[in-house]
């Protein structure tokens, strides 16, 4: 997984991330940023998702959801649960959901490695 951290004077901390994971850069950007009780949510469930065998943990974000299991990361935005139903209304204009960049998925140590790089570089220290 490449990525890059960037601090801009304007928008504050942001992550970069290739194509295929640019969900994960979105998430860290938007969903967690800097802030301390999001923080410290997700390390208590990379610890509790480290001890678990087949069960996995989700953190639902407003716009994107982890599921984190001690074997991968995945990260979906919530409009892919959305009901067909909901999407029917626009049925008429010949619109249709386009999933790309919509789903991302890495490995747990790699998933690990970029959350402990990321409190790093936002000089983030658990409580």
């Amino acid at each position: 997984m490449e990525y890059q951290f960037v601090r801009d004077p304007i928008f504050g901390f942001r992550a970069k991330f290739n194509d295929e994971q640019a969900l994960f850069g979105r998430w860290l950007t938007e969903e967690i940023n800097t802030h301390p009780e999001k923080l410290n949510q997700l390390l208590m469930i990379i610890a509790q998702a480290k001890t678990l065998q087949q069960d996995e943990i989700q953190l639902l974000g407003q716009e994107v959801t982890l599921t984190l299991s001690s074997a991968e990361a995945l990260l979906e935005a919530n409009v892919l649960h959305h009901q067909d139903d909901d999407l029917s209304q626009y049925q008429d204009d010949a619109l249709m959901l386009d999933e790309d960049g919509l789903m991302a998925v890495c490995g747990y140590e790699d998933f690990v490695a970029l959350i402990q790089a990321w409190c790093e570089f936002i000089r983030f220290k658990y409580q």
